[in-house]
């Protein structure tokens, strides 16, 4: 390995870089994503329980206690109660729109990084390739295939700076898709919620449904 970073030239480190950043976000983003995907179904039966009791205080204090986004909605719709069918629903929906940002934060950047890997690899390749010229033009019949300042190291720039970024772009690309599965069920689950939230705290005379 040592040796493939000697080797590989100074774009190889920005590769490098590129890929520790891509991690530390994957990892970060897999984090939030389990902290925020929750059962919804058996939390809105706990919250609908003690709801019936009129306990709002302790149905706020689940929520509260719950860090996810479809808590954080239920909590808006509970707030918002007494003001009627439309509002809460309109509540709701206000919060969805701020809750999904926090979920698609940093996606962009893993996306970024999957692209410009292979052109940082392309990058690196038409360098190593250039020294290769150049070496040549300088040397000309008595350029050597290996040696200090020979062909090889050029080429072996070139080969290793574009084995490196299709490495990183590959498995950053199948993250970002992965991420987006993720958050794509946590939305759905937030709608469902939101949906049936809206029910809950208008029926029975909880609210004014118009």
């Amino acid at each position: 390995m040592p040796t493939f970073l000697t080797q590989g030239g100074p774009v190889i480190w920005l590769i490098l870089l590129a890929a520790a950043i891509a991690l530390a976000t994957f990892i970060e983003r897999v984090l939030y994503c389990h902290q925020s995907q929750i059962n919804s179904a058996e939390f809105l039966n706990g919250v609908r329980t003690v709801l019936k009791r009129d306990n709002v205080v302790e149905a706020i204090a689940i929520c509260d206690a719950t860090p996810s986004p479809v808590a954080r909605i239920v909590k808006t719709a509970i707030l918002n109660r007494d003001r009627g069918r439309d509002r809460v629903r309109e509540a709701v929906e206000e919060a969805g729109l701020t809750e999904v940002p926090r979920l698609e934060e940093k996606l962009n950047l893993l996306a970024t990084i999957a692209q410009i890997a292979p052109l940082l690899g392309l990058l690196g390749t038409i360098l190593g390739f250039i020294e290769t010229f150049r070496q040549l033009q300088s040397d000309g019949l008595y350029a050597h295939i290996s040696g200090e300042h020979s062909l090889a190291e050029g080429i072996w720039t070139a080969l290793i700076c574009a084995a490196a970024g299709i490495a990183v772009a590959i498995p950053v690309h199948a993250g970002y898709n992965y991420l987006v599965s993720r958050i794509n069920k946590i939305v759905l689950d937030m709608e469902r919620a939101a949906a049936e939230i809206v029910n809950i705290v208008t029926e029975n005379g909880n609210g004014n449904p118009s």
